[in-house]
């Protein structure tokens, strides 16, 4: 994969600081030396202590990165909501986990994505997941297509510049919900098990920003934007207040409403291109299982 930029800067720099600059890594500047890339200034190749002058052309070809040999394949479909040469965005639905565990090596959406990657001949099949859902969470899931955008996708997140929002149907004390409001609650370990979470003064800081919707006889839907990415943030702060999300049975959410997993769905993701910085936003339609259970408008 190639990458051009030109060099519009007066006073001279070396290329591996302008390069840095462009969001390579040392690791990744390593790969180029050492496993087939080449770097061009001009036409002709150089080394990474070679000064730039203004107006250069500077060329890098990163190598392909083949494959997760281990990996296993799974050949069931992926909806997929966008796709370009650097991103992937699929719609995960429940029940299925985002990567591979030592006792659940397939069947994941990772394994899906090598399959689709496979069968499309993509030169890079590494599989990069940049934003993961939790198995019984639906929606909206990037993958980055190969590591320099993964790299360049991180800062991103790094400076909290996604937007990542969630529909929640919740049951409980729906009474104490207000219209807008923020549950800032640090989030730790439950010792009692090796999954669960809880609300601790141990445990990490942690914010969820909300919006309630609506409220249908004993459901309340409610929007959520997270500010920080504990595990299993919304399900632990909404079951602190009062609110666990249907489905939910690790943390006390009604099994008797019509929906057996967490009603959870991420619907928006917004960020800019890795690589043109076009301000981008996705959306995807509540799941369902979850649509069934309340009227929206």
């Amino acid at each position: 994969m190639e990458f051009s930029w030109q060099f519009k800067k007066e006073q001279s720099q070396q290329i591996k600081y302008f390069l840095k600059e462009k969001g390579i890594s040392k690791g990744l500047l390593a790969k180029i030396k050492f496993q087939g890339g080449e770097i061009k200034v001009n036409g002709k190749v150089e080394n990474v202590l070679f000064s730039l002058t203004y107006n250069d052309m500077v060329k890098i070809v990163i190598p392909d990165e083949g494959e997760h040999e281990t990996l296993l394949l799974d050949d069931h479909p992926i909806d997929i909501v966008f796709e370009d040469d650097h991103l992937l965005i699929v719609n995960k639905p429940a029940g299925v986990s985002s990567i591979p565990a030592q006792y659940h090596p397939n069947h994941t959406m990772a394994n899906r994505v090598k399959a689709y990657y496979k069968k499309q001949g993509y030169a890079n099949q590494v599989i990069h997941v940049v934003t993961r859902l939790d198995r019984d969470t639906s929606g909206l899931m990037l993958f980055a297509k190969h590591g320099f955008a993964h790299a360049k996708l991180d800062v991103q997140l790094r400076a909290k510049n996604f937007v990542k929002k969630y529909q929640a149907l919740v049951s409980g004390e729906n009474e104490h919900l207000n219209r807008h409001d923020e549950i800032i609650q640090p989030i730790g370990r439950d010792y009692s098990s090796l999954l669960k979470r809880k609300v601790t003064e141990e445990g990490q800081y942690a914010k969820t920003e909300y919006w309630l919707e609506k409220i249908q006889d004993e459901i309340a839907l409610v929007d959520i934007q997270l500010h920080t990415g504990r595990t299993h943030q919304i399900r632990v702060h909404f079951s602190a207040i009062g609110c666990p999300l249907l489905g939910d049975e690790m943390y006390g959410g009604r099994l008797d409403l019509g929906i057996t997993r967490q009603a959870l769905h991420c619907y928006e993701l917004q960020f800019s291109h890795p690589f043109t910085n076009e301000p981008l936003a996705f959306y995807q339609p509540m799941a369902t299982d979850m649509h069934q259970l309340i009227q929206v408008d």
